[in-house]
């Protein structure tokens, strides 16, 4: 089921998620709908903040294949990479944001299993960028500057 995106704007989106403690049939249900609604929308990736549910759960696909993280943190980064940054709570607006090149993160599966993802390039801007999500932070919040059109970065 696609889900309503909530906007910036909206207070969910400065709030920061609690962690996800069951993992049953409306965790596996919320991950479906987050996919979907992400799918739907063209995006890389989602946060449950996003649709209004203020718990730890991202999916992310960068065009390798769907990842659910539930529970996330970032437990180690390096490097760092700068360009444009968009986002679906943020429709038709782009900024310059500045994050690390590479990031790995401990996370959950939907079965409540432990692993790690280590992700370099757009996967450690996505991980970095739906992560902040569950802190309450939107990418506005650390972009250079906003990115206007056909703008070069």
């Amino acid at each position: 089921m696609v889900r309503n995106i909530v906007k910036l704007g909206d207070e969910t989106l400065r709030k920061i998620s609690k962690p996800m403690p069951k993992f049953d049939l409306r965790l596996w249900l919320l991950l479906r709908d987050m996919a979907d609604t992400m799918y739907k929308a063209d995006g890389v990736g989602l946060a449950a903040p996003q649709v209004g549910i203020l718990r730890r759960v991202v999916v992310i696909d960068i065009g390798d294949g769907l990842i659910e993280l539930i529970n996330p943190e970032i437990i180690a980064q390096e490097g760092e990479q700068a360009g444009a940054e968009g986002c679906l709570s943020v429709p038709g607006r782009r900024g310059y944001v500045v994050r690390p090149n590479k990031v790995t993160v401990r996370a959950q599966d939907r079965k409540g299993q432990w692993f790690e993802i280590t992700g370099e390039g757009l996967m450690a801007r996505a991980l970095c960028h739906e992560i902040d999500h569950l802190d309450g932070i939107v990418y506005v919040d650390k972009m250079d500057h906003e990115i206007f059109g056909d703008e070069e970065e």
